[in-house]
C-alpha cells in the first residue's frame, strides 16, 4: 500500500501542465497552430482596469503579491492599445459609458471583457433608484466572462481568468463546417 505523500506526488505530476512534464522520449512536441496560438493567449492575458468604485479595490487587491495574478500570465497594462482584456469593476453610469466603449474600442484585437462586480453585470443596487446608471456594462459593449458578488473576492477574479482562459482554449481559427454551409445557402439565397 503507498504511502500518502507518495500518491498525493502521483496526482501533483498528473496535474501538472504539458510544458511543466519532461519528455522522456526526445525534445520533439507535435501540436496544431490553432492550440499553440491558444496557448500563448491563455498565457499571456494583460488586462486594462477599469476600475470605477468599490470593485476597483479587490481587482488591485488580486494583482498585489498576496493573490499574485503573474504567475499566471496576468500582467496589467496602463494604455488599451497593449491590453487585450479590459476588466470593467463598478458602477458603469451612462456619463462614463461612452469612456468605456471608447476604451474598448481602442484595444486590439482578439479582446475579451470581464465584468466584475453586481454592478457592473447588471447595475447592482443602483439602477433601479437611480436614472444615471446603466444596467449592465454588457448593454454599451460584449462580455465574455460574468464576475458575481458585491465586491467580489480576489478569489473570485481569478476564478475569472480561469474561466477566460478555458473560453480561450476553445477558440477555434478555422470556421466550422456548419457555418460554411450556412452562409453558402445563405449566397445561393441571394443570387435567385
Amino acid at each position: 500500500m503507498k504511502k500518502n505523500w507518495e500518491q498525493s506526488s502521483e496526482n501533483k505530476t498528473q496535474k501538472m501542465g504539458f510544458l511543466d512534464q519532461e519528455f522522456e522520449h526526445g525534445g520533439v512536441i507535435l501540436t496544431t497552430t490553432e492550440d499553440l496560438l491558444n496557448w500563448a493567449r491563455l498565457s499571456s492575458l494583460w488586462p486594462l482596469g477599469f476600475g470605477l468604485a468599490c470593485c476597483a479595490i479587490e481587482m488591485m487587491a488580486a494583482m498585489a503579491s498576496g493573490y499574485d495574478l503573474d504567475r499566471m500570465g496576468v500582467f496589467p497594462r496602463a494604455s488599451p492599445r497593449q491590453a487585450d482584456v479590459l476588466i470593467v469593476s463598478g458602477t458603469v453610469t451612462f456619463k462614463m459609458a461612452d469612456r468605456v466603449r471608447r476604451l474598448y474600442e481602442q484595444m486590439p484585437e482578439p479582446k475579451y471583457v470581464i465584468s466584475m462586480g453586481s454592478c457592473s453585470n447588471c447595475g447592482g443596487p443602483y439602477w433601479e433608484h437611480g436614472y444615471h446608471v446603466v444596467k449592465g456594462v454588457d448593454r454599451i459593449i460584449p462580455v465574455d466572462v460574468y464576475v458575481a458578488g458585491c465586491p467580489p473576492r480576489p478569489e473570485a477574479l481569478i476564478g475569472g481568468f480561469i474561466q477566460l482562459q478555458e473560453k480561450i482554449k476553445q477558440h477555434t481559427l478555422v470556421r466550422p463546417k456548419a457555418i460554411e454551409n450556412i452562409i453558402e445557402n445563405h449566397k445561393i439565397d441571394k443570387t435567385s
